[in-house]
């Protein structure tokens, strides 16, 4: 049971962090009061207390781009609250995906700055001074053709005892998949929305 410290601020409000409970994007800033917090839980939509308004207020209550409740974690000074969620719709009151006029899309670190580095690459089409370009360059038979390649080179690295051996082709399988996914028009997380449907059913 969480231990929430609403007397902290004279007015009884603490902060709440939205953020998606997929993407893991942070959404929006809101306020709760204890009522705010307990209507949340009990309707699983995000409901704060509107400052402005000075009543609750339920997150796409006139939009209908509510905030469909996942988790609520408090923080270590019990004064400010993390809550997951899945939104329906744009979170910002401007349309905008985040209230930081960001777009709400899955990222993968670092596997998501080499697929940008790959479509820089493929635009420049560079042949001569770029291996990516020269590579698709050739068109996509050849980019399958190197997956495959890579893919047998793993295989084998996994029936063998090195370990740095095994991780080199495993980062050029995954390299040139990057790249096929991009021939075929897809990103990564046209992959990952397939797998999450699957673990949904």
């Amino acid at each position: 049971m969480m231990n929430i410290d609403f007397n902290k601020n004279k007015d009884g409000l603490v902060p709440a962090i939205i953020q998606d409970a997929i993407t893991k994007n942070v959404l929006m800033l809101g306020y709760m009061n204890e009522e705010a917090l307990e209507k949340t839980k009990s309707t699983g939509l995000v409901t704060f207390f509107s400052r402005t308004k000075n009543r609750l207020w339920t997150k796409g209550e006139e939009s209908g781009n509510v905030l469909n409740l996942v988790d609520i974690k408090l923080d270590c000074d019990n004064d400010t609250l993390l809550i997951f969620v899945n939104p329906k719709g744009p979170t910002c009151h401007k349309g905008t995906d985040t209230c930081w006029n960001e777009t709400n899309k899955g990222s993968y670190g670092f596997i998501s700055k080499l697929e940008n580095t790959i479509s820089s690459r493929i635009e420049s089409a560079d042949a001569e001074k770029s291996y990516v370009a020269s590579l698709f360059a050739k068109g996509i038979n050849k980019i399958a053709q190197k997956v495959g390649e890579e893919a047998v080179e793993v295989v084998i690295e996994a029936k063998d005892n090195n370990d740095n051996l095994f991780l080199e082709e495993s980062s050029d399988l995954l390299f040139h998949y990057l790249m096929l996914l991009q021939a075929k028009g897809f990103k990564l997380n046209d992959v990952v929305s397939v797998l999450e449907k699957r673990h949904s059913k």
